[in-house]
């Protein structure tokens, strides 16, 4: 009798602490140029001033004449001036056009500097493979380390100057801007380029004008989620933040990462980035990786997770304000939010040794936050490295595409061309964001695979076509991309309660919680007392006993862990201990079968 009154008194433990608890398309007039395409011939007049080597053009007979007479056929068929018309403006934009009735240029950059080119070979045998005819400029990826041979390899075409890659091409692939003297030679061409219609006002004037069809590869909406693949903002960015460590580096007289050696100390660098966004995160994680000390500070109170997962210092002022604005940009803070983080800054200036500036909303002069008082007080030998140098910079004296010294003996890094001194490895993301956007054109919306239609009903479209035959549509006709309200949680719709309800209601849920939270504890307990009445073993009614204190200690471990700290690992734990409690309930049940028997 005593051994069942042990039992009972070990479930009693287990089953009142359970009951504390409850359980828990498209217009593209130059599309006769692919029949003259067809009929180049290396050897023709031509290409008698070319220096490229006639086997650079081995793929385009192969290509062209398994489709010669379906091309003619389509093409024939074609009017570039079938519209859907109606009082309500039009969502499809021209005629669905098969991917192999059209061709795409990638131009060699001009601006001077510039390294990279719009489509790598690797995007390119993507467009390839896909159906489109994709021609190169010979020389495009030179600079990028992409040979002619490399793009030819994939079932490119190359051909020797830009004349002649966009007389042939109907959509036209480039990075930068095109200069004044290619923008007249694109008319009643397609363009896919970064643009910025807010600085370039008359360059897209006169794309507009001359009935260039525009997609700014800079309005992408960058809260669409999809988007990201498309997002050269983001993908750039990226680089520019690893590189602007590296130039920090370089120029730093120090090692980044600390050392004890027998010749003596050396410190370990203090780096601190402001601005957390895809080029902010890249340089702390560049930085950490060297070994600095990282620290990084944004108004958006969003980030602070984000740099301490990186294992860097989050610096906040302390104010109640968040920063974060439309777009997934920063806002502008108030006047006393400004001066509180001026003081934090000025300290942090006098105690770091680089800085790495990173505040830059594209279309918009970049806000000052390295003024002339924080200047005075860093440390001879500092470095700073201004990613916002190309509008103004983020940094007092900065001047762009130069590095200065202060006469207190400061560094400012201003390039303007960070992603272009990693050429390939920007050229490649580059162009995948281009292939991927292209071959994102009507297929996204329509289902309708291997065929380019403009849809007014996809946001990264509609957003990214600035100018189409001719009109102008942004700002005035962009409907800017708002992710989705989250969902409503029920109840939220319903009525305020009064306070003697919601004091029923309560009483009423503890009345269930209660009587539910009993049924438990009495069966818990009658399988107590009937394993109890069946079994003579002290061993058994031991086992029992460290079963209901192990459960009891394991409740409590489990449950006192935040939600936010459960991990795979944790999981696995869980099951090991859950299968350990199955093989002592095999054993408990081994035992009493003995004893019984």
């Amino acid at each position: 009798m005593k051994d069942v009154v042990r039992i009972v008194g070990a479930g009693a433990v287990l089953t009142a602490i359970l009951s504390l608890r409850p359980v828990q398309s498209f217009t593209l007039p130059a599309l006769e140029g692919r029949a003259a395409l067809s009929s180049l011939n290396p050897t023709s007049s031509h290409f008698k001033h070319a220096t490229i080597e006639p086997q650079l053009f081995s793929t385009l007979s192969d290509k062209e004449s398994k489709n010669k007479s379906g091309d003619k056929q389509s093409k024939a068929s074609f009017d570039p001036s079938d519209e859907f018309t109606g009082a309500a403006p039009a969502k499809i934009l021209g005629k669905p056009i098969p991917y192999s009735d059209l061709t795409i240029g990638v131009l060699k950059e001009t601006y001077p500097g510039e390294n990279r080119v719009s489509i790598a070979p690797e995007s390119a045998k993507l467009l390839v493979d896909a159906g489109f005819s994709v021609i190169v400029e010979s020389g495009a990826g030179s600079h990028a380390s992409f040979s002619d041979a490399a793009y030819t390899d994939v079932g490119c075409i190359v051909l020797p100057n830009a004349d002649q890659t966009i007389a042939q091409s109907d959509i036209l692939t480039k990075i930068r801007p095109p200069d004044e003297l290619e923008a007249p030679k694109l008319a009643k061409k397609t363009l896919i380029a970064m643009i910025s219609p807010s600085i370039n006002t008359d360059l897209y004037s006169e794309l507009t004008v001359q009935d260039t069809n525009v997609f700014a590869l800079d309005c992408v909406p960058r809260m669409l989620s999809r988007a990201q693949a498309y997002d050269v903002l983001s993908s750039q960015a990226n680089i520019a933040g690893y590189r602007a460590v590296i130039e920090a580096a370089n120029n730093f007289p120090r090692f980044f990462a600390g050392q004890m050696t027998a010749a003596g100390k050396v410190p370990p660098a203090k780096v601190l980035v402001l601005g957390v966004g895809v080029a902010g995160l890249a340089a702390i994680q560049t930085a950490k990786n060297m070994g600095a000390i990282v620290r990084a500070f944004d108004v958006r109170a969003v980030t602070k997770e984000q740099v301490e997962s990186m294992g860097a210092t989050f610096l906040e002022v302390p104010l109640e304000e968040d920063g974060a604005g439309a777009g997934g940009y920063a806002k502008e803070m108030s006047d006393e939010y400004k001066a509180a983080q001026a003081k934090l800054m000025l300290d942090q200036a006098g105690d770091v040794d680089v800085i790495i500036t990173t505040a830059l909303i594209p279309g918009r002069k970049a806000p000052v936050l390295v003024n002339q008082d924080m200047l005075d007080v860093m440390k001879p030998g500092s470095v700073i490295v201004d990613l916002a140098a190309a509008n103004g910079g983020n940094v007092a004296h900065t001047e762009a595409n130069r590095v200065i010294t202060t006469p207190n003996g400061v560094t400012i890094i201003g390039y303007t061309d960070l992603p272009s001194r990693l050429a390939s490895t920007s050229s490649t993301l580059f162009g995948n964001n281009v292939a991927k956007f292209i071959l994102s054109v009507g297929p996204q919306t329509t289902k309708e695979k291997g065929v380019f239609q403009i849809d007014m009903e996809d946001d990264a479209v509609q957003n990214m076509l600035i100018s189409y035959n001719g009109e102008a549509r942004w700002p005035d006709k962009i409907t800017p991309f708002n992710p989705p309200p989250p969902p409503t949680k029920a109840g939220d719709d319903v009525a305020e309660k009064t306070e003697d309800e919601q004091m029923h209601e309560a009483n009423e849920k503890q009345n269930a919680l209660f009587i539910r939270n009993a049924g438990i504890a009495s069966l818990a307990a009658a399988a107590l007392l009937a394993f109890g009445f069946n079994t003579d073993s002290h061993d058994s009614v031991s086992l029992m006993a460290t079963f209901a204190l192990a459960g009891l200690a394991g409740y409590q471990v489990v449950w006192g862990v935040a939600p936010a700290l459960h991990s795979p690992l944790m999981a696995v734990t869980n099951a090991i201990s859950g299968m350990t409690a199955v093989g002592g309930m095999l054993l408990l049940a081994n035992g009493a079968s003995e004893t019984s028997g």
